[in-house]
């Protein structure tokens, strides 16, 4: 127990360290932005411009800027959008957040379903023009930008066949088939390519084969014997994996035109809009390091050893 423990503390404070480097990395670089985050600045006297910069602290060094950020931010306050006549970030986010996670869920379960379905079929019959295909999708799934999948949905499915929406969040359940098929490659691609090597291996084993020799039937001993096995390293790439996509797709969710949060990122850059900037990196981080733990944690109790290992 005071071994666990000790385990579960050290990742906590690795978490901690990571966003604390992440939120100083990000501030930083946002100083080194052309222009301002205020709108229509020629038409702005410099006594307005001093003013605006007084009013959101942004006449202060920048080593006090991060410190009164740091010190909000503990608090729970992500601060304001300039964008959105001071709305404040947090609302922004979650007002935002719903699609992005919708089609982040959609997204995983769909590809980790296919995915894994094609890892079986490529390992069972291996060296087939099965496994040639899912060899080469896997590849192409990994090489290929997900926009790029985007687009070519949209041409297809859209403006060739005409059977789903363009774009737009507006058709319900409809518009969100494309994006979360644009989303959905990758993680087939990764999950067919896991299953697969785990799968090949798994399957030449000795208990495999005491099974065969029990005359157990091949579906059983794939699905109650081999898959179990199998999927366990796939935990590795899953976790990290559904934070990204639940989190949004930058490109994708632009071009179908959702309102998530990729696209408010996206729209907050270009107007250097910095509080939500950070909100949403901030968010993303958290999300994607908490996944992290969860799954050091599942490690841990699954296999006691890794926790041995770093004692």
């Amino acid at each position: 127990m005071q071994s666990y423990a000790k385990y579960l503390a050290k990742r906590i404070l690795y978490m901690v360290l990571t966003l604390f480097i992440i939120i100083s990395v990000t501030f930083l670089l946002l100083q080194l932005l052309p222009g301002t985050p205020f709108a229509n600045q020629d038409l702005l006297t410099d006594r307005q411009l001093e003013l605006l910069n007084e009013k959101y602290g942004l006449n202060q060094p920048i080593f006090q800027q991060y410190i009164n950020y740091l010190a909000n931010v503990l608090r729970g306050d992500l601060g304001v959008s300039f964008q959105f006549n001071n709305l404040p970030v947090t609302q922004i986010i979650a007002d935002r957040a719903g699609p992005s996670i919708q089609l982040g869920l959609q997204a995983m379960a769909l590809g980790t379903v296919v995915g894994t379905l094609l890892g079986i079929l490529s390992a069972v019959y291996r060296n087939t023009w099965i496994d040639t295909f899912t060899s080469i999708f896997a590849i192409s799934g990994r090489s290929v930008p997900n926009f790029v999948f985007a687009v070519i949905l949209q041409f297809v499915f859209a403006v060739w066949l005409e059977v789903l929406p363009i774009a737009f969040w507006r058709e319900g359940f409809l518009s969100t088939i494309l994006p979360t098929l644009a989303l959905s490659i990758q993680p087939m691609a990764e999950s067919a390519r896991f299953i697969r090597t785990e799968m090949i291996e798994v399957l030449n084993s000795h208990y495999i084969e005491l099974a065969k020799a029990k005359g157990f039937s091949k579906i059983y001993i794939i699905f109650k014997h081999a898959l179990r096995n199998a999927l366990i390293p796939l935990l590795t790439i899953l976790g990290p994996l559904t934070a990204s996509l639940m989190t949004g797709s930058l490109v994708v969710e632009q071009i179908f035109s959702i309102p998530g949060i990729g696209e408010q990122f996206t729209k907050s850059i270009l107007v250097n809009d910095y509080p939500t900037i950070m909100g949403i990196t901030i968010m993303y981080s958290t999300f994607l390091v908490v996944i992290i733990l969860i799954v050091d944690i599942l490690y841990g109790i699954v296999d006691p050893r890794l926790r041995m290992k770093e004692e």
